[in-house]
């Protein structure tokens, strides 16, 4: 906590006005932070931006392009955290929404993967998909979505609880994973869209009906006004257009497919997002609410174009504008005194494996498809040669097993998995793989990446086997993924703004599951229900170090010199900038 020196009577008066406002105006952040309660709305609103395949490094690399309000009110007024990695291997969309909000990993949570086989139904299953529900706001009889296979609970869920369930969750995304997971069991709504159409659904699972605003949203057909524009850089470049065209199945490209991949659908987000804030009154209740904004496009693009293309840059710019204008908006509605935000991202992305050969990196795009055959061959030439089977799915670097098809073969799952890990190192596919009878167990070297495989396990969704693939080496015959455990995919940013919050780049290691920790603390709730971040005491305004009976992170490091305190003689970890900003005046225009 920062020290301030006394002032007598006398010499008090004798200070200049302007000292004294910005004395009292941090001494009232201070004495409001440390009355931080979910009980009495303090703060009125938590708003939590997850941004799809968002790398740790672009914060850093488009810093000095970023313009006023947007990004850099978390870098320049928040507290920012550059070494935060997730500390597993699955790194997609569906684990990584899952992980921020339950504050566990995969073996807490049970989130393995965006889709896994269900061998009761004999298909891949998405992790959200729920026959017992189905989708509202269109027509068509549709399967809905809910969070029913997750296994433990969220911040929202803890915060509905502790409040009895006076606080309102909500959250919104292109995606239902990214919009379904993030707000757990007992969320208000989670509002996703129609691909084709472009509007926006919810499920039975959260109401049986859509609110009067979200239909009028709807039938004023606002995502038309995003069709047919030209998306150009800031040099006036066209990078691409929403022209209405054709899919690659024949029937015309929807909403999602030709507009997802440009900034105009971040726009469309941010844009429903601001209608949920003044429909719902968020932010007008006896105890704090919750909003969770998962920003898909990033993801769309970066997987056409890698993370180091005009494009992205370009992406990255508008986005900064978009949140901006968003926080601004929060600003003139509920006070930015008055909400805290936190941003972070599901996982990152490789390089385009052309750009890393260039550089002579050893990468590979495999065309899975293909490869997906060559091992069904070969398990088939082992276990039934006469009888051509499919014993797997391929979700590189993952294999998902049909128990039955190995079943006939009188093969067991341990037997099988090893079959298939084989296989796939047989094929040039891996380095090294675990299965889910070896995870099960424990059974994994004590070792850094032991440990990120050990997190990544499941007890859900059939046999499996998680392989561990060569660095800058995707499934995709073109373009790029994530899905590995290398830090290009698991180094995600990690920020926060609000009065609780000590200005600063904190450089002390940090992992995406201390998110929910750390609000949960400061909210004063219980942390959900198998959280094992921990609070992020160093960046905490509120806290004194000694309050810490270790002064140690999760990795023993000492932490009680990672920022500047006042009067301290020791050179600094972090830098720490001192100009925090006036919370109770409206954002930077």
């Amino acid at each position: 906590m920062r020290s301030f020196p006394r002032f007598s009577p006398a010499r008090r008066c004798l200070l200049p006005a302007a000292h004294l406002v910005l004395i009292s105006a941090l001494l009232l952040g201070f004495v409001t932070a440390s009355l931080a309660s979910a009980y009495n709305a303090h703060p009125k609103l938590v708003v939590v931006i997850v941004i799809d395949q968002f790398r740790g490094d672009y914060l850093e690399r488009y810093r000095d392009q970023f313009g006023d309000g947007g990004f850099r009110l978390l870098l320049d007024h928040g507290a920012n955290f550059t070494d935060c990695n997730y500390d597993y291997a699955n790194t997609r969309t569906a684990p990584g929404h899952a992980t921020l909000f339950t504050g566990a990993y995969s073996n807490g949570h049970g989130i393995a993967a965006n889709e896994w086989w269900d061998p009761q139904k004999k298909r891949m299953v998405t992790s959200v998909e729920d026959d017992a529900t189905k989708l509202v706001g269109i027509p068509e009889d549709k399967t809905g979505a809910s969070p029913h296979n997750l296994l433990a609970d969220t911040l929202g869920d803890e915060l509905k609880l502790a409040t009895q369930g006076q606080a309102r969750v909500f959250t919104v995304s292109l995606k239902d994973r990214a919009a379904v997971l993030p707000g757990g069991f007992a969320a208000d709504a989670a509002y996703w869209i129609e691909p084709k159409s472009g509007a926006w659904v919810t499920s039975t699972y959260y109401r049986t009906d859509l609110p009067k605003w979200t239909q009028d949203f709807n039938s004023a057909d606002r995502a038309a006004k995003y069709w047919d524009r030209e998306w150009k850089n800031n040099n006036g470049d066209l990078l691409r257009s929403t022209a209405h065209r054709k899919g690659k199945d024949g029937s015309d490209a929807g909403f999602y497919e030709v507009i997802g991949s440009t900034p105009f659908a971040n726009q469309y987000e941010l844009e429903f997002a601001k209608q949920l804030v003044v429909f719902e009154n968020l932010g007008a209740g006896h105890a704090t609410d919750l909003l969770a904004i998962s920003l898909s496009p990033n993801d769309i693009l970066g997987h056409q174009v890698g993370p180091d293309s005009p494009e992205m840059a370009a992406m990255a710019l508008s986005l900064d504008r978009d949140l901006a204008d968003f926080f601004n908006f929060l600003g003139h509605q509920i006070g930015l005194a008055n909400v805290w935000i936190a941003l972070s991202a599901d996982h990152g992305v490789s390089a385009l494996p052309d750009a890393a050969k260039k550089l002579r990196i050893p990468a590979a795009n495999l065309g899975a498809g293909k490869l997906e055959a060559q091992i069904n061959a070969t398990l088939t030439a082992k276990f039934s040669p006469a009888h051509p089977a499919s014993f797997i799915k391929l979700d590189f670097p993952d294999a998902w097993l049909d128990p039955d098809a190995f079943a006939a073969a009188h093969a067991k799952e341990h037997d099988a998995e090893t079959a298939v890990g084989e296989a796939m190192k047989q094929a040039g596919l891996l380095r090294d793989y675990f299965t889910k009878s070896q995870l099960s167990e424990g059974e994994v070297p004590d070792t850094a990446l032991g440990k990120k495989f050990l997190n990544s396990y499941s007890p859900e969704g059939s046999w499996y086997v998680l392989g561990v693939p060569d660095p800058y080496t995707v499934g995709s015959s073109a373009g790029t993924d994530h899905a590995s455990p290398y830090t290009y995919d698991t180094h995600v940013p990690l920020a926060f703004y609000g009065l609780p919050f000590r200005p600063g780049t904190y450089r002390t290691h940090a992992e995406p599951v201390d998110m929910a920790a750390t609000l949960a603390s400061l909210l004063g709730i219980n942390a959900p229900t198998h959280a094992v971040g921990r609070v992020l005491t160093e960046a905490l305004a509120s806290t004194r170090y000694s309050e810490n009976a270790s002064g140690l992170d999760r990795e023993g490091h000492d932490f009680s010199r990672a920022v500047t305190r006042p009067n301290s003689k020791s050179a600094p970890a972090a830098e720490v900038r001192p100009n925090k900003p006036d919370t109770n005046k409206e954002p930077p225009q």
